[in-house]
């Protein structure tokens, strides 16, 4: 007899997982989904909001550390509660107190606080309540949770935005927050792991390599979602093609990031970050298509950088807490430190690129930031493997 999704042990820390994740990003996704809304009754302009998403980004790199030891200290229950409730009470506050563009802009960087929780606290819930064959599977549906925060904030305008007023959305997304602090347990009672003082974490020269390799990759990834509409328009597509296709490319990168972890849980041994290089490389063919701005170039190149180039997140994250079991949290918060700069520099470079010069020579920029970035991350996993003289660390532990 199957047993339904909801009664099985893991599905609640899961759902919770992605709960705490999502709506960790989803107070700047949501801004920006029902940014029109918002810019009618708050007053303020495109290069504002843009200013205060990067302002977002770059409190949770600089906080990124300190929140990954701090979720080691609390333990994985409490930290993961403490993201959501923080999440929820941003966007509370977002929906009640945001009277201006002033007081908006300061509870972003307030949400950016909670984000740079969310994420230390989600990786190290995972590595201590997921059993191992089941953290591959648990690392992709984790890192499927920002496109999921950006479908949701699509979904709000028609939904909540145009009907019942923006702030609203809010209130629904600060709901979901909190469901995700409540939902989170020890997976029905089993004992949550606790750090392996058998093996050694690794050194912070390597963590640092992969942090940069990490960063390099989502600023180079950070244009699919800002600009790859523009450019699919600026070849001869329709603005509903170019809709159609961002919305095919993000269903791509969840599907490719659950498959993916599938595949790391079925196999016993893995070399993660090697397999997390060569998904860039492919990404990097992707962005040179893109770059072509031929109707052809830009349809195959915009769905290989989606699939492969934005795939991999899961597997790196995998390959993080495995490679650092006392510490997964804090070893985390040092690599998405990366992931945060990234994000939060990508749009704004790729952008002056595209306006200053052109559309090609900015996706040529992500192809050679793809590049480095694969080569960070080898250097990264040699500097594992010389360390620890087992290959297995920068896999998945046999």
């Amino acid at each position: 007899m199957t047993v339904p999704l909801w009664r099985r042990p893991l599905a609640r820390p899961l759902f919770a997982t992605v709960l705490v994740v999502t709506t960790g990003a989803l107070p700047v996704f949501l801004t920006g989904a029902v940014g029109v809304q918002m810019r009618a009754s708050l007053k303020f302009d495109e290069t504002g909001l843009g200013l205060a998403f990067t302002c977002f980004y770059l409190l949770s790199a600089v906080l990124s550390v300190a929140f990954g030891r701090a979720a080691e200290r609390l333990g994985p229950v409490r930290s993961m509660r403490i993201s959501g409730c923080a999440s929820g009470v941003v966007m509370l506050m977002i929906a009640t107190a945001a009277t201006s563009a002033t007081t908006l802009f300061g509870i972003l960087m307030l949400g950016g606080v909670a984000n740079a929780a969310s994420q230390p606290a989600a990786n190290l819930y995972i590595a201590r309540v997921v059993p191992p064959r089941r953290q591959g599977i648990a690392f992709a549906i984790k890192q499927s949770a920002i496109p999921g925060a950006t479908l949701l904030g699509g979904l709000a305008v028609p939904t909540i935005a145009l009907t019942v007023g923006w702030r609203w959305a809010f209130v629904a997304g600060a709901g979901l927050a909190f469901c995700g602090a409540l939902l989170t347990s020890d997976a029905g009672g089993t004992a949550v792991r606790t750090s392996q003082s058998g093996r050694r974490d690794q050194p912070l020269s390597a963590l640092v390599l992969l942090g940069a390799g990490i960063g390099l990759g989502a600023l180079a990834a950070s244009g699919l979602g800002s600009f790859a509409t523009s450019s699919f328009v600026e070849v001869g597509f329709s603005e509903a093609a170019a809709g159609w296709f961002a919305a095919i490319g993000s269903v791509a990168v969840i599907v490719n990031r659950l498959r993916l972890g599938r595949w790391a849980d079925r196999r016993q041994r893995l070399d993660l970050l090697p397999t997390v290089a060569w998904m860039i490389l492919l990404g990097a063919v992707g962005w040179l298509g893109l770059a072509t701005m031929t109707p052809v170039g830009v349809l195959a190149g915009g769905l290989i950088a989606y699939a492969a180039g934005w795939g991999w997140p899961g597997l790196f994250n995998l390959a993080i807490a495995q490679a650092n079991p006392n510490a997964p949290a804090a070893a985390s918060g040092v690599t998405q430190t990366g992931t945060y700069l990234g994000a939060g520099f990508g749009p704004l470079i790729f952008g002056s690129l595209a306006e200053f010069t052109s559309y090609s020579w900015a996706w040529t920029a992500a192809a050679v930031a793809a590049g480095l970035s694969a080569a960070c991350i080898i250097g990264g996993a040699r500097r594992l493997t010389e360390t620890v003289g087992n290959r297995c660390v920068a896999g998945v532990a046999g």
